[in-house]
């Protein structure tokens, strides 16, 4: 880029990358700068083993790309990036070859789960009505103010929401395969499942995948990425790659640098331009347990004994709640377990594109001590082979990421928290400092605009998308927030 940009984007995550587009979209100069020899951040796609067969290395299931204010403006569609709906949002298998399945349809959902059905469609039905007023209020940068539609049915969400899931799921339902569904879905949150706000999450996902599904970026998320970057650089911005930031004095004149990394991050980059106060909430700043990732190559799919679960996207694999609650406590106590939660997806089953003709990729991690590197393999196999016996005959070659791996893959994954942070009720309340607007930060013009700020982690954008427009109010003067710009005809 020729001469100074008005905005430096620092880290090209989905954060990185929205926070971006809104600034460009104000025809701003806009430069973003990532360290990793490829954008994309957590949605990036490699070939980790063999030519052809591509794996999510982190992040893969987008029912937030599907459902968020941010993507929703972008219109992916028109950027030539399609989502693929499996026909089973999620299951969780259980002992005896029976299971819970999660379908698109909130009545065959329930319809499936016998004498809970009405029960969850108590629980669910008010929310997949007012999914998309339920979605904005919380993505958006509204929540310190009383939402204006859909009150009854967010008051109902909140009142759920606020105590754990164990207290949820035996108010709601009676039945063993009910309750491990909903907490199967809570355990994507990484928080000791006896903790207030685990009923959100489970709550959260489970109605996303009734309102908006539970899809996959058809070749991979990577994909998505690409199309955030190909979007900037029609706008004129630009994306460096294979560019580590260590000092914000890189930047000076810039008039807003915004910043998709940890707030340690931030810190030791601004070096003695953030007062000690700040520097010590950061130091408070909890990061949870980390994960031990696990990508294969299989011969065969998944050979799992209930038909539905060979139909689903995603698999919650951990047996009872009580199995899935004890699997989560372990890690948020600093030790391993040999009967984990795994979280596992089996892309090649809604989108074959991922893999040679015949071929099967399978994705799977668990959660693991922060900062540990145990080798989970055996567990995990071990929890898959218990619900699809051969599984382990399946297996081609295997590719695995600890805990500390994960970290160096990509720094924002400290100790291999891919949350940037433990979603617990204070640190989401105020994240990562207790202040009124938490993307400013001490630093004039400089922002934090990563998963470390509300509304939390996921691929949904509006942690840069908010920090982006906050910057364009008190840097730029502008007072109303710029529209994206449409994608261009096709040639």
């Amino acid at each position: 880029m020729n001469g100074k940009p008005d905005a430096v984007v620092v880290g090209s995550g989905p954060n990185g990358l929205a926070a971006a587009l809104r600034l460009a979209a104000a025809g701003l100069r806009v430069q973003v700068v990532e360290a990793a020899g490829r954008p994309g951040g957590g949605m990036r796609t490699e070939e980790l083993m063999r030519p052809g067969y591509r794996h999510d290395v982190c992040s893969i299931v987008q029912p937030m790309a599907a459902a968020a204010p941010f993507f929703r403006e972008f219109d992916l569609p028109s950027r030539g990036v399609r989502l693929v709906q499996p026909e089973v949002n999620f299951a969780h298998p259980l002992d005896g070859g029976g299971a819970s399945v999660a379908y698109r349809s909130l009545a065959e959902t329930a319809a499936g789960l016998g004498p809970d059905g009405p029960a969850y469609r108590r629980l669910f039905e008010p929310l997949v009505e007012h999914g998309q007023d339920v979605v904005d209020f919380f993505l958006t940068s509204r929540l310190r103010r009383l939402p204006t539609r859909s009150v009854p049915q967010i008051a109902h969400f909140g009142l759920n929401g606020l105590p754990n899931v164990r207290w949820l799921a035996h108010r709601y339902f009676e039945t063993e395969g009910a309750r491990a569904l909903l907490g199967g879905a809570a355990a994507h949150g990484m928080l000791d499942l006896t903790r207030p706000l685990t009923s959100a999450l489970g709550m959260l996902l489970t109605m996303l995948g009734h309102h908006a599904g539970w899809p996959l970026v058809e070749g991979g998320s990577q994909n998505l990425a690409d199309a955030m970057v190909t979007a900037l650089e029609q706008q004129g911005g630009e994306v460096e790659t294979d560019h580590l930031v260590t000092d914000l004095r890189e930047f000076d004149g810039v008039p807003a640098v915004l910043l998709d990394t940890t707030p340690e991050a931030f810190v030791a980059m601004a070096g003695d331009r953030v007062h000690e106060g700040y520097r010590r909430w950061v130091d408070r700043y909890q990061h949870g347990a980390g994960v031990f990732k696990v990508d294969w190559i299989l011969s065969e799919p998944v050979p799992w004994t209930n038909p539905d679960v060979r139909r689903a996207g995603t698999i919650h694999v951990a047996g009872t709640l009580e199995e899935t609650i004890d699997g989560e406590r372990a890690p948020n106590e600093r030790r391993s377990t040999d009967r984990p939660y795994v979280l596992a997806v089996q892309p090649t089953v809604p989108d074959p594109t991922r893999a040679p003709e015949g071929g099967h990729v399978f994705w799977a991690y668990v959660h693991v001590p922060h900062g540990s590197d145990v080798d989970m393999t055996a567990a995990i196999e071990d929890q898959i082979e218990r619900f699809a016996p051969g599984f382990k005959d399946t297996i081609v070659e295997r590719a695995t990421k600890n805990a500390v791996q994960m970290e160096a893959w990509n720094p924002t994954y400290l100790g291999g928290d891919i949350s940037n942070g433990q979603a617990t009720l204070r640190q989401m309340l105020a994240r990562p400092v207790p202040r009124w607007n938490t993307y400013k930060t001490p630093v004039q013009g400089v922002y934090l605009a990563s998963s470390a700020t509300p509304p939390g982690p996921a691929v949904h954008g509006a942690c840069g998308d908010n920090a982006a427009q906050v910057a364009l109010r008190e840097v730029f003067g502008l007072r109303h927030v710029p529209r994206l710009r449409p994608a261009p005809p096709a040639a």
